[in-house]
């Protein structure tokens, strides 16, 4: 019912429109519309008979397709995470989904949908204990490190400006539209904006209502959700990159978010775009202690780092954002602090770093600065920036930072644990 739900949905709406046009009429066409909800369900229920799933010699198995059959294999050492995912539709009927990811390609994962709930929470317990290697782990082994209230993730939503700003406008509109002469097209218009607006709110309050962070032995346990509910172990060492964000509404609060920047942590197949957002988000909305105290189950004392500014003289490049602007290198890691009204500090450990630039443009060169990027795997934008130095100290860094990457690499742990 499930996996066949995921097909009805949008089959509904594309048949909705024709089926309310026509009215009493078109018997044949409404035939062949139940012809086709018929047949989403079938495919649904073949999906689920042709699928099938094992664990031997360290390889987790998955078997499936009805016309073309297809084996995912997937050992057990490169597995990354293990997440319990419970959509609306299977935590009706007492259901969830076991989705097991690699470092690679999203083609390599292997999501094992739906078991009863209670057979799934087993399942992955003894996934996690094949995956380290060794026996189930200890009760009380969690420690608590945040949790999202409910009062301050309503407050906090409105001020984000994804939702601030379209309803500004939409307000905008029908204030004005009048004295515009817009007529019913204004308010059509700022309707339709706002409940776009409203759509994002109900989303975003969905998918991180009861969030909390814990730490465990196996990384942090996330977890939370409204309607549809997850659980999942983020390791460590799959972290690239670590931002703290703290947007200008929310600085008079206190308030700041974390997100990770996550190896193998794309958008997976059908997946939705909170799914694989809740991947890099650690905290969505907290006080900075809290944040502070997460980053630190990470990153150690570097969490903590202050930095230190530019020279004076980049005040003439950077004259808003200049305030803000520090960087340094704490230990095993790179630190950068920047943004002209959003604060965003980021920490990237040198193991994780790709490739070093030396950036230096007109007004910089003038000024006698340049800019040290450090690059980590993933997006365009992982890594650290150490912005507006001086140009002998960028030099230095340059010079430096391919060695300390280095050393920092062999220093770090081995991160796959042996499979028996």
């Amino acid at each position: 019912m499930v996996q066949a739900g995921r097909r009805l949905v949008p089959l509904a709406v594309v048949l909705a429109v024709p089926f309310l046009s026509r009215g009493s009429s078109g018997r044949y066409q409404s035939l062949v519309d139940a012809g086709l909800v018929g047949l989403a369900v079938v495919v649904g229920a073949a999906e689920w008979i042709v699928t099938r799933w094992r664990v031997q010699a360290g390889v987790l198995r998955l078997e499936t397709g009805l016309l073309r059959r297809r084996t995912t294999q997937l050992p057990l050492s490169r597995v990354q995470s293990i997440d319990l995912v419970r959509p609306g539709t299977a935590r009706v009927l007492g259901l969830a989904e076991i989705r097991v990811r690699s470092g690679g390609s999203r083609e390599g994962d292997v999501r094992l949908a739906y078991l009863a709930a209670e057979r799934a929470e087993h399942l992955r317990d003894g996934l996690l204990n094949l995956v380290r290697g060794t026996g189930p782990a200890p009760s009380g082994a969690e420690s608590h490190l945040a949790r999202v209230s409910t009062g301050r993730l309503l407050a906090c939503t409105p001020l984000r400006g994804a939702i601030l700003w379209p309803t500004l406008a939409a307000l905008a509109v029908l204030v004005w539209g009048r004295q515009l002469s817009l007529g019913g097209g204004g308010v059509a218009v700022a309707t339709t904006i706002l409940v776009v607006v409203g759509t994002g709110v109900a989303r975003i309050v969905s998918s991180q209502f009861g969030f909390e962070v814990a730490h465990t032995r196996d990384g942090l346990l996330i977890r939370g959700g409204a309607v549809g509910t997850f659980t999942e172990t983020l390791a460590l060492h799959r972290v690239q990159a670590l931002r703290m964000v703290e947007p200008l509404l929310w600085r008079p609060f206190g308030w700041a978010k974390l997100v990770a920047d996550v190896a193998g942590g794309q958008r997976r197949g059908d997946e939705d775009r909170a799914a694989s957002g809740r991947i890099r988000t650690l905290v969505p909305v907290a006080p900075r202690a809290e944040v502070l105290r997460v980053a630190e189950s990470i990153v150690g004392p570097a969490a903590r780092a202050a930095g230190t500014p530019p020279p004076s003289r980049a005040r003439l490049k950077a004259p808003i954002s200049y305030p803000l602007l520090r960087a340094g290198l704490p230990g095993d890691y790179a630190m950068s602090a920047v943004g002209r009204f959003r604060r965003l500090t980021t920490i990237v450990p040198l193991s994780k770093v790709q490739s070093v630039r030396w950036v230096q443009g007109p007004v910089q060169r003038r000024l006698g600065l340049a800019t040290v990027h450090l690059d980590a795997a993933g997006g365009r934008r992982t890594g650290a920036a150490l912005r507006d130095r001086s140009s002998d100290e960028a030099r230095e860094l340059l010079q430096r930072l391919p060695g300390l990457c280095a050393a920092a690499r062999q220093s770090a742990p081995d991160v796959l644990a042996p499979v028996p």
